[in-house]
């Protein structure tokens, strides 16, 4: 995919504002991870309806989208950054103005269920979006890590490597370098959109999937169900974000995650890499969705490089 919008950089004293695409996330945690940003130098302003709790969502469809929608319009906020995910966002993308968010870009950062808005947003409103860091991140503990990746990329810098840490250490399961716009995400919201007018295009592409909370058979079986709908044919690499809580049955399912993507993808000559800190664990990199990047799935040092930066 082509002529994709990059949005402005984040500066010192940016303006970022906070909104709950999928559920509500605690005051408690809020309020920490809203510190956070005010104590490195950010404004924070909170959407409307991160207040609002309507069973596990945070209000209607109607007034999430508005929410979206009143950040995207707002001319002082410089960035966007989703409380949590959960479900949800799902019931909010049909209610957006794809073309508002294409003629007013900014910098949109969220993950797992959010993977919704950041795959719509890149194809429907060409955006450069970003799979980072959301609020429930920063609500629970402060890691070095994840705001020096968040800050970097969003810097403005170019040549930027992505490496892991010894607390999440990636590891390559073949061997190669590979270069190509980054699509992806959770791996369930991805496979959610097969077979609709929102499948992912992932020809050509370094794509990077992550999942939590799946049996290891399951996983499998959604790794295969990518494969067999050729998603993966024309694929230039892949990386599997750390997956966290994968669970086996009782009788032992026989593969780790590891040994199910590389008896997948056995017939894709690509390089791989796995356990990267890009998902639901502790460590979460900062990702351009839709922009170029390479992969390195070096032996001692498998990471990810972005050429040129994703913000303007």
């Amino acid at each position: 995919m082509t002529g994709q919008i990059k949005p402005r950089r984040l500066a010192t004293g940016a303006k970022i504002g906070i909104i709950s695409p999928s559920y509500w996330l605690e005051q408690e945690r809020l309020a920490r991870a809203v510190k956070v940003f005010e104590d490195v130098g950010y404004k924070v302003v909170l959407g409307k309806n991160t207040g609002l709790r309507e069973n596990k969502c945070a209000g209607s469809p109607r007034q999430r989208a508005e929410d979206i929608m009143a950040m995207f319009e707002d001319v002082t906020v410089n960035a966007i950054i989703c409380a949590r995910g959960g479900y949800g966002v799902n019931r909010v993308l049909p209610l957006l103005d794809y073309d508002s968010i294409r003629e007013k870009p900014k910098i949109f950062i969220g993950y797992s269920d959010i993977t919704g808005c950041l795959t719509s947003f890149a194809q429907k409103s060409k955006l450069v979006t970003f799979h980072g860091p959301m609020l429930t991140t920063f609500g629970e503990q402060t890691i070095d890590y994840n705001l020096h990746v968040f800050q970097q990329v969003l810097s403005g810098q170019n040549d930027i490597r992505i490496r892991s840490t010894q607390a999440c250490r990636a590891r390559s399961l073949k061997p190669g370098c590979a270069r190509g716009p980054l699509w992806g995400g959770n791996l369930s919201l991805v496979i959610d959109r097969l077979g609709t007018k929102d499948q992912i295009d992932t020809r050509g592409s370094i794509l990077f999937l992550e999942e939590i909370d799946e049996k290891l058979y399951a996983f499998e079986r959604m790794m295969l169900h990518l494969h067999n709908s050729g998603s993966l044919d024309q694929i230039k690499g892949l990386i599997i974000g750390e997956a966290l809580e994968m669970g086996d049955s009782e009788v032992p399912f026989g593969k780790d995650i590891d040994e199910i993507v590389l008896d997948v993808c056995s017939d894709l000559d690509i390089p791989i890499i796995s356990n990267f800190p890009c998902g639901h664990g502790d460590y979460q990199a900062t990702l351009p969705v839709s922009h170029e990047v390479e992969i390195h799935a070096d032996a001692e040092d498998p990471h990810i490089l972005i050429p040129e930066s994703p913000v303007i």
